[in-house]
């Protein structure tokens, strides 16, 4: 389909159309990795599908579904529930504080019946999607400097907040870095950058003795020197470093993994799976997982690019960040480079919230891909 061809009234409408649009290639990538992800599932069960590699596959099935459908829907639709999408996921986040569901030592869950729902991941998308709407009305020289940005400062802080008081501080981090990306992107001057940066350095000592959980600080400690206690609190960080050292060049063989098929590694098919493919296929294997992840994050990129409207450029421009800094995030802790937080690494880890997540955020990076050519308009700085 040419330019000249989708740019005619009503071409660009038709089911045909918008399916054709769809970036397939990126799809293909996806399913990849997924895959890749059933493939170390199965070998870190003893050669078995369940009880992880199995629902993997057909929790991705689905939601691939999902994302296909997402794509087909207009940019201005996305645009119109941007805000009410962001104040669900923040009244959910207060009903987590208020009633919210205990498990594992947090409080992070919404109980109803047999259903479980985490409004931090609503959050992530919804957040990604108010400042993609704020900043589509802001001028250039309000996005760099003005009383403007106090209402994305907000509209980050408040639910980053919300979210490490569950305590959860992976994905606060998460969604305070996503939001921070956004407005960087969207023109902030790099005065105000730097400011940032010193206030954040100045703050952290403080953050760190009055803010943080003494199970936090703890993680911070272990992360320094996880030799102190290797049989406790180190013992995530050096059985990861253990198993990813071993596998070498080329790794040990699928299903030869001494760690993970003998229970050593902890959380080996969630937090910890990179260092169970890392024992197995060795740095190859990394690697090539690596270059599937790169290659997803630059043909998102592109077609944040591609988008005529600001609102779409800045919507996929933050998925795509969030998509990296899980990434970045997870493969950082695995090698003991970041403190251990929780992070899982996308589509390869097992979980089914994280995926939906990530899948419905890669739905609307479609749909901007789909609609690129869609006008969306807003009153300058309006928050309606």
């Amino acid at each position: 389909m040419t330019v000249s061809a989708l740019t005619r009234p009503g071409e660009r409408d038709r089911l045909i159309v918008k399916i054709g649009e769809i970036d397939w290639i990126f799809c293909l990538t996806l399913c990849l990795i997924a895959g890749a992800g059933a493939v170390m599932l199965f070998s870190i069960a003893g050669s078995s599908w369940t009880p992880w590699a199995a629902a993997h596959l057909m929790r991705f099935a689905l939601f691939f579904a999902i994302m296909i459908v997402l794509s087909l829907i207009d940019l201005r639709v996305w645009f119109a529930l941007a805000y009410p999408i962001y104040g669900m996921g923040f009244l959910l986040l207060i009903a987590v504080d208020l009633v919210g569901h205990h498990a594992l030592g947090a409080q992070r869950w919404l109980q109803a019946g047999p259903v479980t729902i985490q409004p931090s991941e609503i959050m992530k998308i919804g957040l990604v999607l108010a400042l993609g709407r704020f900043y589509h009305g802001l001028s250039g020289k309000s996005a760099q400097l003005s009383w403007w940005l106090l209402i994305p400062a907000i509209l980050i802080v408040a639910p980053v907040a919300l979210v490490a008081k569950e305590p959860d501080l992976g994905t606060a981090i998460l969604m305070l870095l996503t939001g921070a990306v956004m407005v960087v992107l969207a023109g902030l001057s790099w005065r105000v950058i730097a400011a940032g940066v010193v206030g954040a350095t100045v703050m952290a000592p403080l953050v760190y003795f009055f803010a943080m959980h003494d199970y936090q600080r703890q993680r911070i400690t272990t992360f320094l020197n996880p030799e102190a206690d290797p049989s406790g609190a180190g013992y995530h960080t050096l059985q990861s470093s253990i198993a990813i050292g071993s596998g070498g060049l080329l790794g040990k063989g699928y299903g030869l993994g001494s760690q993970s098929q003998l229970n050593f590694l902890p959380e080996k098919q969630t937090d910890f799976i990179f260092a169970t493919l890392a024992e197995e296929f060795g740095f190859v294997g990394c690697a090539a997982i690596l270059v599937l992840y790169a290659a997803v994050i630059f043909m998102a990129l592109r077609t944040a690019y591609l988008s005529h409207s600001h609102f779409g450029r800045l919507a996929a421009a933050g998925v795509t960040a969030t998509f990296a800094l899980y990434v970045l995030i997870n493969g950082s802790m695995v090698m003991g480079l970041a403190p251990v937080v929780g992070v899982p690494m996308p589509l390869l880890s097992y979980g089914g919230t994280v995926m939906l997540t990530v899948m419905v955020g890669f739905g609307l990076v479609m749909a901007v891909r789909v609609h690129r050519y869609s006008e969306v308009t807003s009153g300058k700085g309006s928050l309606l």
